[in-house]
């Protein structure tokens, strides 16, 4: 069996609506990696990627969308880097374990 990465308090038992919030948890942040990922990718229109994209767009949009609004992409040079990503990952790390430790 596979070690879980959170401490020991605040693992659920799986099976229990805690076990499955943390797992959902765990793979929304999986979501939010690839598409930050791909986000880093040029993809055409007509690519097979395309779809995977438009996916990760609909399913990180609405936590990213807010989250944008109250921190705009901050300008470095030329360009614009949006932290929005970084900001919902941390929040992913600090308060996910926290909701599924009161559950």
């Amino acid at each position: 069996m596979l070690a879980d990465p959170l401490p020991g308090a605040l693992v659920a038992a799986s099976g229990t609506i805690a076990g499955w919030l943390d797992d959902l948890l765990y793979l929304y942040g999986f979501i939010l990696v690839a598409r930050a990922l791909m986000s880093w990718i040029p993809i055409e229109a007509g690519s097979p990627f395309a779809g995977v994209v438009r996916v990760l767009e609909r399913l990180t949009e609405p936590v990213l969308a807010p989250i944008r609004r109250m921190v705009p992409p901050v300008r470095a040079g030329g360009t614009a880097i949006d932290l929005s990503i970084i900001i919902a990952m941390v929040l992913l790390w600090v308060v996910g374990p926290l909701v599924v430790a009161i559950i």
